[in-house]
C-alpha cells in the first residue's frame, strides 16, 4: 500500500531530522528518536487506505487523509493528528518528489465477439504514444479481458488474442516491441460484475498501463 510505504519513507526522514545533537546526562542512556508516521492519499488514485502502527506499548490507527502519529520506542504511539498541506510538503516534500512517477492507465473496448476495437478506443493510441513518450524508460503493459459469454479456457485465449492484437497495434503506431508486455485475464477481473453467460461490453477490453 502506497500509505504505509510512504509513512516508511517519511517516518525515516523525520527520525534522522529529529537526531540532532542533545543533552545527556554522564552515564545516562541516549534518548530514544522520536518519529513522525503519516498516512498519505496515493498521488495516483487519491485513495487513502488504512495503516496500524505499532510499538511493543500499543497501537493506534491512521485512517484518514494525512493523519499521523508521533512514535518513540516503548511508549504507545500518540493520539492520531492531521497534517495541513503545508505540513506535508514541509516534512514529505523530498520524499514525494522521489518517488516514481504515477503509472498512466487507458482502457481500450472491442466490438462484440471480436478483437477489433472500437471507434473511441482508437482514438486514444495518440495518448497512449504520448504517454510512452513523456516516460523516459517506458514499460507498456497490455492485459486483455472478456465478458462471461462462453467457456473459461475460450474467454482467457480470447482476452490474450485482444491484448496481442493491441501490442500489434502499438508497435504499427511506432512504439519498440521489447517495451510491451502482454497478458489475459480472460473473464477473471470483470470491470461489471455479472452471472456466467452475460454480455457485457464493458469487460470486453484491454487495459493499458505505462509505467
Amino acid at each position: 500500500m502506497y500509505g504505509r510505504r510512504l509513512a516508511a519513507a517519511a517516518a525515516l526522514a523525520v527520525a534522522a531530522a529529529a537526531c540532532g545533537p542533545k543533552r545527556v546526562a554522564s552515564g545516562d542512556a541516549p534518548p530514544s528518536p522520536q518519529v513522525l508516521v503519516a498516512l498519505l492519499p496515493d498521488p495516483e488514485t487519491r485513495n487513502t487506505g488504512r495503516a496500524a502502527v505499532f510499538t511493543s506499548a500499543g497501537s493506534v490507527d491512521l485512517a484518514v487523509a494525512r493523519a499521523s502519529t508521533e512514535v518513540t520506542a516503548k511508549k504507545k504511539p500518540g493520539e492520531p493528528q492531521t497534517l495541513s498541506e503545508a505540513d506535508v510538503t514541509r516534512l514529505f516534500g523530498d520524499a514525494l518528489a522521489a518517488l516514481p512517477p504515477a503509472a498512466k492507465h487507458f482502457t481500450l473496448y472491442f466490438k462484440f465477439e471480436s478483437d477489433e476495437l472500437t471507434d473511441e478506443s482508437r482514438a486514444l493510441v495518440p495518448d497512449i504514444l504520448d504517454a510512452v513518450t513523456a516516460t523516459t524508460v517506458p514499460e507498456v503493459v497490455v492485459v486483455g479481458h472478456t465478458d462471461t459469454l462462453g467457456a473459461r479456457r475460450a474467454n482467457f485465449d480470447l482476452g490474450l488474442k485482444r491484448a496481442t492484437m493491441v501490442r500489434t497495434f502499438l508497435i504499427g503506431a511506432g512504439l519498440n516491441a521489447q517495451m510491451i508486455e502482454v497478458a489475459s485475464h480472460g473473464e477473471g477481473d470483470l470491470l461489471v460484475h455479472t452471472p456466467d453467460e452475460t454480455p457485457e461490453p464493458r469487460n470486453r477490453r484491454v487495459d493499458i498501463s505505462v509505467r
